[in-house]
């Protein structure tokens, strides 16, 4: 044991002069020595030997405390909350219309909206919790089939299915990733796969330039540009006009679906839709992803991934952008300012931000919506949920929770299933049999458009393997599969295989129109048939061989000589209309 009297003889007369006072010693001793020894005694030097007494390993285990304290607050971990409340998970909360029969109805019936959230106990954090997602995802194999959309400016868009059933009215499915992101992300392999595997056709629809698919033309996608998913839609309605549509969209993807829902209204032809942790509100997201450190790191990332995305289109970026810039860019923001904002043609990035926020236009959806957002989002933050418009929409019901991250929500002590992937697939199942539905089918059947005619690029299939790769495949067709799905034909329907044009236009046969206008209409209409062909053939043959110039003057003499043929005739007749044969003799 520590004996007094091994200290060194400053701390002991320190500790040994506090303990008396002057008064209890006689006047007679002379006190000058012992106060010139105590002034020459600095605390520090004591609180420093003390110090020096308790052992490293003391140490080493307060610093890792303090470093867990600090790692605790930093990642927003909650493990002790889920603890304290014996791993119940916290209840999900909906926001929805009273008044709102259909969404009573629906919330009735979907369970899992009724129940509680509880994150992956080794994963209870956002920030684990997306990283985990980002990194490995554990998402199920599952190979698609791939389609070339072609869109009217020359742009590529890869629609890539998994299909349950060649029917025409088995329900479809259309996911919108997210930035960045395409079909083989985890979160899209999860919503495919589940939603197969429960009777559904899935296709998604990835952004231009992702997904293998190289930039065509010189129009790019951003987080407001609704008119490719439009076109994709109108298509998809086209070509199987007895399946009902719905439509899943993903942070970015959420905010385009969301959007073209407001500026459609009631016109859309969807029966249904899902938007998973939308941004809402781009401003008040770009505030939020420059105030703290962390979500600093989550800006870094996603302008890594931007520039990654530029550096495989940089042949057509560099050409349209500052290419400088977007090298130089250290946030979104900068990108945004940089590429974005120049490619879609917006005065500042405050105006992009502005006018593409989709809480512009949540008034206006008019086909049932589900909403789910975690209120602890590192990306979309919750400030900019528009809450009090979600409530008065009828057609929308909001679902929040605690925990979640961003796209991520895993559950499970295994982390192998996603919940809101649960979660989108009862609510469609809940609204398959709804029967506001079915009056919204009866009312759309009315006005079904006749399948487009589209012109078809007889290219070789596609096929899309685990790795992200695309890669050729015969002319013949093969079957896409989901795996663990027992006695499920996942044969894709046979239209439209290869590439597929949108510069046909569908006709509304409600419209009643004179019979000039129809007229007018029908020789517009056969400028088109014979125009089209024309235009594809001259891109072909321009992409693949310049040098083929006979063969092309050719084609173009072949393709359009019943037009050319029909005016010269016309031209002739009207020429030598008066023209008498015998007149020649007579002379």
């Amino acid at each position: 044991m520590l004996s007094i009297y091994s200290l060194d003889f400053p701390l002991f007369y320190f500790i040994s002069f506090s303990l008396f006072s002057l008064d209890s010693f006689p006047k007679s001793m002379d006190w000058e020595p012992l106060a010139a020894a105590k002034a020459s005694i600095s605390p520090y030097d004591l609180l420093f030997q003390a110090l020096a007494l308790i052992p490293f390993s003391h140490y080493f285990f307060a610093a890792s405390f303090l470093f867990l304290i600090f790692l605790y607050r930093f990642l927003e971990i909650h493990f002790l909350h889920d603890l304290l409340t014996l791993f119940r998970g916290d209840p999900v909360t909906l926001t929805y219309n009273s008044c709102s029969d259909l969404a009573q109805s629906v919330v009735a019936n979907c369970k899992i909206l009724q129940g509680r959230y509880l994150a992956t106990p080794w994963l209870s954090s956002p920030h684990l919790q997306t990283a985990f997602l980002s990194f490995l995802g554990r998402p199920p194999p599952l190979t698609y089939r791939r389609h070339l959309f072609r869109a009217f400016d020359g742009g590529t868009i890869a629609l890539d299915w998994l299909t349950y059933t060649d029917g025409d009215k088995t329900p479809i499915v259309i996911v919108i990733p997210g930035l960045t992101s395409d079909s083989a992300a985890a979160y899209v392999k999860h919503l495919a796969f589940n939603l197969a595997r429960q009777g559904w056709n899935v296709v998604v629809s990835n952004h231009r330039g992702l997904g293998g698919v190289s930039l065509t033309s010189d129009c790019c996608y951003n987080a407001g540009w609704t008119e490719d998913l439009r076109k994709i839609i109108d298509h998809i309605r086209c070509e199987y006009p007895e399946a009902p549509l719905y439509a899943v969209g993903t942070s970015i993807g959420a905010n385009i679906l969301v959007k073209y829902l407001g500026e459609d209204g009631a016109n859309t032809p969807l029966f249904g839709a899902a938007a998973i942790c939308s941004p809402w509100d781009l401003l008040i997201c770009d505030r939020f992803i420059n105030r703290r450190p962390m979500q600093k790191l989550y800006d870094r990332a996603l302008t890594v991934g931007l520039q990654g995305y530029a550096q495989l289109h940089q042949s057509i970026l560099s050409r349209l952008a500052n290419w400088e810039g977007i090298e130089k860019s250290s946030s979104l923001r900068d990108f945004d300012n940089h590429a974005t904002r120049v490619l879609g043609k917006f005065e500042t990035v405050d105006t992009y931000y502005r006018r593409s926020s989709s809480t512009n236009y949540v008034e206006n959806v008019s086909v049932p919506l589900l909403c789910v957002s975690a209120l602890d989002d590192p990306v979309c933050t919750s400030e900019a949920i528009p809450w009090d418009e979600c409530r008065l929409n009828e057609n929308i019901i909001l679902a929040t929770t605690p925990h979640g991250g961003h796209l991520a929500f895993y559950e499970g002590i295994t982390a192998s299933s996603i919940w809101w992937v649960r979660v989108v697939n009862e609510f469609f199942g809940v609204l398959r049999i709804s029967p506001h539905i079915e009056g919204r089918k009866k009312m759309q059947g009315s006005t079904m458009p006749k399948p487009l005619q589209s012109s078809i690029d007889q290219a070789p299939y596609l096929n899309v393997m685990e790795d992200g790769m695309v890669t050729a495949m015969s002319n013949e067709q093969t079957d896409a599969f989901v795996e663990d799905i027992s006695d499920a034909d996942t044969t894709h329907s046979k239209k439209d295989e290869g590439t597929i044009s949108d510069k046909g236009t569908s006709v509304d046969l409600t419209d009643k129109l004179n019979p000039e206008k129809q007229i007018k209409q029908q020789v517009e209409q056969n400028v088109k048939d014979l125009i089209v062909p024309v235009q594809g053939r001259i891109d072909k043959l321009s992409r693949r061989s310049r040098q083929s110039i006979w063969l092309l003057v050719y084609i173009s003499i072949i393709t359009t000589w019943p037009f050319v043929g029909s005016v010269l005739l016309s031209v002739l007749k009207r020429r030598f209309k008066t023209f008498k044969p015998g007149t020649l003799f007579r002379k």
